[in-house]
């Protein structure tokens, strides 16, 4: 048992054995090693603790060995050390003497030697400064003339020296500070160089956009003196006239130049000196700044730049005031302005190369033109007098001829020209139509008198009126036509001046020039003079004498017509024998008024006797007639003759007027008698006149033998036979079949071509009967007591049923 407790204590010593080498060893952590000591037997703190004791003890005596052994060796060294501090301080003190007194023997010759070396320092340098000054010399003398260029704005020049400067001088001193600012102020110069030749650039566009309408009213100018004298060369010399070039820029064909300054040694004065677009405005800025784009070799962005700022100055240039279209001075300041544009364009084309192209120019005058024909045709629109369009016109065809000088296509304008051309004669034509009512509202519709040979002559030289009857008779006198016929003819011949007016210079031939007169006259006729012909006629307070007069007026005018082709054909200078002219449209013109006239005649004549038929006053049931015609009708027929005496006055000169004359009057009366015996008719079958007694048929018999007593009477010449009668033949024929009371015959005799009754219907006859069969039935408590009255109602019934068969009878034929 004892061994056993031998063998454990020494375990135990050694486990604590192995946990002080870990204490001791530093390198694992201490908590675990401390930990194993408390895990394990209850009593191992304890002994822990005085092994660690006991080990302690076991140091401390050899660190105290290790002492002891050391100590007599320290003990040597002190004392030795002792011994050699006094030596040191021996030593020190001599040295310290001897340094001192070799500093103040070399003070001197230190001096001397510093005084030496400072002296050729400071030659070197001086050496060294003037070879580089040398060297940097010229550049700096360069670099000032480029100062004094750029303050005196010689650009270009102080191009050139930086280039020079960059390639030669710089280079060899490129190792020097101030070099290398001057190099990174040369590109700040140039940049500086291009703004300053950019404002100028930018200052020149402002320049020539407020200097655009000067310069183009100069070209205009002189493009309409050019053609002025080249018009009048061309009368004088008979040469056929050609268009050259406006001097606007000064070029001027040789030829032109020639005969321009011999008519000036002929005249003896000298000539008006010619503008040309470097004296309006100064075009340096686009030369210098060009030539500096160009050798900065930035030329295409230079390029790119002008063309675009052009390009929106095109666009302002060609938007108009909202008000040009009211005065020509806002067309003349337009045109101007564009002309101005593609006048500086056209110089800096042909004096620079490659700023602007043709194509560009051309480009540019192609959205111009379309811009330009799109506003005027919106302004001319606007326009609504014809001296205005008259003005508009001339400026056009200026501005056309001055920018075709300059190369550039204007067939597209005098294509607008034409159409500005149509709206021009619709201005005509509107204020021709208030001067022909005028002429109209005027006119007192009656012949012209003329007293003497005087006023004779002035109708005469206004309208060309002849008449061989006329000239036999004796003065005073009248001519058939009233006032208006010789306004309106010289009114034409007017109107064919101002169509004239617009033709001229449109560079179209003659033969085009007749013909577009031709064309407007043709529409001042139709439209315009036929249009105030049909109001005049329709108005209510023209009565059936003013209509007359218009029939003879228009008769007249229609005559002159062939006088009008032949006005137009002199003021053209057409040859009617060798060209195929457009026919003046004047005859049927006229020829309609006048059939409108008749027409309103023959309106206004049943107007009237409708107004005299709502005058009658039947009385219908009346057992006896009065024994006289009533006096409405009388009246009627009074009216009707003194009318128709007014168809007397009609132009009767020469056959076709008496033909004309009679067929009217004639026509005239027929229609009066036909609607006369109509309304009569209607009268009788009326549906509200529910009973008419034979008394009534007998007053109303008179009334139309009346009738018939005015056609017999031959109102109007020219009827043949009984042909007016035949107006009143159906209500003749139905009141006699009631007025004899023939009703056998007529039954007997129906749908036979001799019958005597034969243009009386079954159903008038049946309507009319019936109203008397109303009549009988109310004298029914009477007549049963007389025979004749039965007899008669009786026959009256039977008559009834067979018109009523023959009425259904044509009904199911139909």
């Amino acid at each position: 048992m004892a061994e056993n407790y031998a063998v454990d204590e020494g375990k135990e010593d050694q486990a604590l054995e192995t946990i002080f080498a870990e204490i001791e060893s530093l390198e694992l952590p201490l908590g675990n090693t401390l930990r194993s000591v408390y895990d394990d037997q209850p009593n191992a703190h304890q002994r822990f603790m005085e092994k660690l004791d006991a080990r302690i003890r076991n140091h401390d005596r050899e660190i105290e060995k290790m002492c002891n052994f050391h100590h007599q060796g320290f003990v040597d060294a002190i004392t030795e050390l002792l011994k050699v501090r006094a030596d040191a301080g021996k030593l020190k003190v001599q040295v310290t003497d001897t340094n001192r007194r070799l500093q103040e023997a070399g003070k001197e010759v230190i001096a001397q030697t510093e005084d030496s070396i400072r002296c050729r320092i400071q030659q070197r340098n001086i050496a060294t400064v003037v070879d580089k000054l040398q060297l940097c010399l010229p550049a700096l003398e360069m670099y000032s003339k480029l100062k004094e260029q750029m303050d005196v704005k010689r650009y270009y020049s102080a191009l050139k020296t930086m280039e020079q400067l960059e390639n030669i001088y710089l280079p060899k001193v490129g190792q020097y500070r101030f070099c290398q600012i001057m190099i990174e102020n040369l590109p700040k110069l140039r940049e500086e160089i291009k703004d300053i030749s950019m404002s100028d650039l930018k200052d020149f566009l402002e320049s020539i956009r407020k200097h655009s309408d000067r310069i183009g009213e100069t070209a205009m100018k002189q493009a309409l003196q050019q053609k002025t004298f080249h018009i009048a060369l061309h009368k004088q010399t008979g040469m056929n006239y050609k268009k050259s070039a406006c001097v606007v820029n000064g070029i001027v064909p040789e030829d032109d130049h020639r005969r321009s300054e011999q008519n000036a040694d002929e005249d003896g004065e000298p000539e008006e000196e010619v503008l040309t677009a470097q004296d309006l405005v100064d075009f340096s800025p686009v030369y210098r700044c060009l030539h500096i784009y160009s050798v900065l070799g930035d030329k295409e962005t230079f390029e790119n730049y002008y063309r675009k700022q052009r390009r929106k100055q095109a666009r302002l240039v060609l938007q108009p005031q909202s008000n040009m279209h009211e005065t020509v001075e806002g067309y003349r300041k337009y045109f101007s302005q564009i002309v101005g544009f593609f006048v500086v364009e056209d110089h800096i084309l042909h004096v620079t190369q490659g700023l602007v192209t043709r194509a560009f120019t051309d480009e540019l005058w192609n959205m111009a033109l379309a811009k330009i024909i799109a506003v005027l045709r919106t302004h001319s629109s606007y326009c609504t007098d014809p001296d205005l369009v008259l003005e508009l016109k001339n400026l056009i065809v200026v501005f056309a001829d001055t920018v075709q000088g300059y190369g550039f296509l204007v067939n597209r304008l005098f294509d607008l020209l034409f159409e500005i051309r149509d709206q021009y004669n619709e201005t005509l034509l509107k204020k021709w139509t208030g001067l022909f009512r005028e002429i109209f509202e005027t006119d007192n519709y009656s012949p012209i008198p003329i007293a003497n040979e005087d006023e004779l002559r002035t109708v005469i030289s206004k309208f060309p009126f002849q008449d061989s009857e006329l000239d036999k008779q004796t003065f005073p006198k009248k001519l058939p036509m009233s006032q208006s016929v010789p306004q309106i003819y010289m009114q034409v011949k007017e109107f064919i001046y101002a169509s004239l007016k617009f033709s001229e210079s449109l560079h179209r031939s003659s033969t085009e020039i007749d013909d577009m007169l031709r064309k407007s006259t043709n529409l001042l006729l139709t439209r315009t003079l036929s249009g105030c012909l049909q109001n005049l006629i329709k108005k209510p307070h023209i009565g059936l004498t003013e209509l007359v007069q218009i029939i003879i007026n228009t008769t007249h005018l229609e005559q002159a017509c062939k006088y009008l082709e032949d006005f137009i054909t002199n003021i053209t200078n057409i040859s009617t024998e060798t060209v195929h002219t457009t026919r003046l449209y004047g005859l049927s013109t006229f020829k309609d008024a006048r059939h409108a006239a008749e027409g309103e005649i023959y309106t206004k004549l049943n107007q009237k006797i409708d107004e005299f038929i709502q005058l009658a006053d039947y009385d219908w049931t009346m057992s006896e007639p009065d024994g006289r015609a009533s006096g409405y009708l009388m009246d009627l027929i009074n009216f009707l003759r003194s009318t128709f005496q007014v168809f007397t006055h009609l132009p009767s000169n020469t056959n076709d007027h008496a033909a004309m004359s009679g067929k009217v009057a004639q026509t005239a009366c027929m229609s009066a008698c036909k609607h006369l015996s109509t309304s009569l008719t209607q009268m009788l079958l009326d549906c509200e006149l529910k009973q008419i007694s034979m008394g009534a048929i007998q007053q109303f018999n008179l009334d139309v033998i009346q009738c018939e007593l005015f056609a017999s009477s031959d109102p109007v010449p020219g009827f043949q036979g009984d042909t007016l009668q035949l107006a009143f033949i159906d209500l003749r024929q139905l009141l006699d079949l009631f007025m004899v009371w023939d009703w056998s015959t007529y039954l007997a005799d129906y749908g036979q071509p001799t019958s005597k009754y034969l243009r009386v219907n079954p159903s008038t006859a049946l309507t009319l009967l019936e109203k008397m069969k109303d009549t009988s039935k109310k004298n029914q408590l009477f007549a049963q007591f007389r025979k004749n009255d039965r007899d008669k109602q009786r026959l009256i019934e039977t008559v009834v049923k067979q018109l009523r068969s023959l009425v259904n009878g044509m009904s199911h034929h139909t």
